[in-house]
């Protein structure tokens, strides 16, 4: 139970203090309130008090990669596999496995994947865009006369600046993932655990069945970049910067949004700035910087060197630096297709891939937060979107009545000019080329399965989660024939300095009763079908249980293989097996987020011949999001994802299946 709900799909939080009101209070006095809560328990309380990331097993380990490999495997092929795992575990893999946790005992501070996955996302030289960096959109704002580009632009800001100082000043609700909240969330409780030492707050906690979540990551969000470097990138991160970047039309901006004592400037100011950016009338320029953040990282490393001794070091350092980067688009949205082309990759122009996230806004104020993934993952940037969210809709800065100040914008917003040689302009051109090529082969495409969600498929006893999985397996089958790898992404954020582990969604219930489904559905009756559909459920329930508590085996495969090549051990075995690479070459990469903020999600598909899933199970309806590749036929498969929820809410319902 408590594993399920510690998955990326965090609820969302309420306010501290209780529901939001109806109408809406603005904030009092001249200036913006300066803190979005203030909490009596210190954010940071619980970290000292985390437990520690597990490391499995090695024979749970090779346990649980055998069953994951069974559906994908032909009984020949299994029996090769099964060799090396046996080889492995009586070999080379216990000595890694027992240097592993020898190097773990060293270093309690952290966990034994944090280093390992900072080093795997930072030495990936592909470009972050596309391969890396998702986005979420934000719902529109209820009152729609908020939804004003200008509007809420500055109420978003200021939430986002807000957050910044709650945080900072330790003032932040800490993470917790509350099993029974009418004992732990609560007053009386918060009162009492803030008196007990750090050191053992989070078995306070424990105690009335509350879930303290790592927060190590969240201090990233703000005034952080990841510099190309070549070989390793770098996360740098510079607290003391106090500006904004915009980006608009490709042309960069910055002014202030702390004032010298820390304090936010007045709304009023920083919707002046933001309505004279706005209306600035220069053209987008013809080699957009921007472009290069598109390019492969040393690529990328090697002309930002040129770009810095070409005297661009103090306009760069003052993008990086900046508290983060909004974007302002001069278009509306069209349609949900429209809104992940332009929140997951735009035309390159107007976005700094690079830093921590990207907050944009469309002209008709429609939302969303792009982030680059190797400094944190989605529980980190989902409570910064929830709170960002309700902040901006309940608590707003400015309201449509509001006037921007009698302020000299041309003087505190400063326009950043770069110095760029013929060589520079042909480099942006070649990025700008190569980007496009790639954006063109891209499709995206959604559903909105109307029939049912989460509340009919719990009262049915099923797992939302495992049902929209095995729809996906059910999908693939009648599209491409076979069983294929499958990444379900599920957050560690339990554990100190926890990242994520890999549920694998295709297990042999999902093959038989996928199958049974799309092969041979005449032959089984709905009770048959319903019965294989409960065991495919209990056993993901089992999957996400055990990745969400660190008992997965892909981290600690990981772990090991780079064990080994830090250590010049040639690569043993197993991970030169075909079956090793097959299963990481995730065709259905999935992932999943439920917000009642949150509009759509997505990302692009992680290898070509790959689908890129976002999904949602919400009460009444599903949510699936998928790109592809030229190699896949996204809308195709999304016909064939729907055919399968209609054939597992008909058996729900008893009704033979359509054939």
């Amino acid at each position: 139970m408590v594993a399920r709900l510690l998955l990326l799909r965090a609820r969302p939080r309420r306010p501290a203090g209780g529901p939001g009101p109806v109408c809406r209070r603005l904030s009092a006095g001249s200036g913006p309130r300066e803190y979005l809560q203030r909490s009596i328990v210190p954010t940071m309380h619980f970290q000292d008090s985390l437990p520690r990331l597990p490391i499995p097993k090695l024979e749970d380990t090779i346990k649980r990669y055998l069953r994951a490999q069974k559906p994908l495997l032909d009984d020949g092929q299994f029996r090769k596999t099964e060799q090396f795992c046996k080889s492995f575990e009586n070999g080379i893999g216990k000595e890694l496995h027992e240097q592993l946790v020898a190097q773990d005992k060293q270093n309690k501070h952290t966990s034994y994947i944090s280093g390992p996955w900072f080093d795997m996302y930072l030495t990936a030289r592909d470009p972050v865009v596309l391969n890396f960096n998702p986005f979420m959109a934000f719902n529109p704002d209820p009152k729609s006369e908020y939804n004003d580009q200008l509007i809420r632009a500055t109420n978003m800001t200021i939430s986002a600046i807000r957050f910044l100082k709650t945080l900072r000043a330790g003032l932040l609700e800490p993470e917790v993932f509350h099993l029974n909240p009418a004992k732990s969330d609560t007053d009386t409780f918060k009162r009492l655990i803030r008196f007990v030492p750090s050191s053992l707050s989070w078995y306070g906690a424990y105690l009335v069945n509350a879930y303290p979540l790592d927060m190590s990551q969240y201090f990233r969000l703000f005034n952080s970049t990841r510099l190309p470097r070549p070989v390793r990138d770098e996360l740098v991160t510079d607290e003391s910067a106090r500006h904004l970047l915009v980006l608009r039309k490709g042309h960069f901006y910055v002014f202030d949004v702390l004032d010298q004592d820390g304090n936010i400037v007045s709304a009023s100011e920083i919707q002046a700035h933001l309505k004279y950016i706005l209306s600035d009338s220069s053209a987008t320029p013809d080699f957009p910087l921007a472009y290069l953040t598109t390019e492969n990282r040393d690529v990328w490393a090697e002309l930002r060197e040129r770009l810095v001794s070409g005297g661009n070091e103090e306009a760069l350092r003052k993008v990086d630096s900046a508290v983060f980067c909004l974007c302002l688009d001069d278009f509306p949205i069209k349609d949900l297709v429209h809104l992940s082309h332009t929140m997951l990759h735009s035309d390159g122009t107007n976005r700094w891939f690079d830093k921590s996230f990207n907050l944009i806004l469309a002209k008709d104020g429609t939302a969303a937060v792009h982030f680059e993934h190797a400094w944190g993952d989605g529980v980190a940037v989902l409570r910064f979107f929830n709170e960002v969210f309700k902040d901006s809709t309940q608590a707003p800065a400015i309201t449509p009545q509001s006037q921007p100040a009698h302020t000299d914008s041309s003087a505190a917003v400063r326009r950043l000019n770069f110095k760029l040689d013929d060589a520079m302009k042909a480099s942006i051109g070649a990025a700008k080329d190569k980007f496009d090529a790639i954006v063109k082969t891209l499709t995206i495409d959604f559903i909105q399965f109307q029939r049912g969600g989460k509340e009919f498929l719990k009262n049915q006893k099923l797992s939302p989660d495992a049902v929209a999985q095995l729809a996906f397996q059910m999908a693939f089958l009648r599209q491409y024939g076979r069983t294929v790898a499958t990444y379900e992404s599920c957050s560690t954020a339990a554990f100190k300095h926890g990242r994520t582990e890999t549920i694998r969604p295709a297990s042999i219930f999902t093959k038989k009763c996928s199958e049974a489904f799309v092969r041979e559905p005449s032959r089984h009756s709905a009770g048959e079908l319903c019965q294989m559909m409960a065991e495919c459920s209990t056993y993901h329930g089992q999957l996400t249980k055990e990745a969400a508590m660190g008992q997965g085996f892909d981290r600690h495969l990981f772990a090991l293989r780079y064990l080994a090549a830090a250590k010049g051990i040639a690569l043993p075995e197993l991970y030169l097996d075909p079956a090793y690479r097959q299963i990481n070459h995730n065709i259905l990469s999935t992932s999943t987020l439920s917000s009642s903020t949150v509009n759509i999600g997505g990302f692009a598909p992680v290898v070509p011949d790959g689908f890129g899933i976002g999904y949602a199970v919400h009460d009444k309806w599903i949510g699936c999001n998928v790109s592809s590749y030229p190699g896949r036929n996204a809308r195709e498969f999304l016909q064939c994802v729907e055919k399968a929820l209609e054939d597992i809410f008909d058996a729900i319902e008893g009704k033979r299946i359509k054939t």
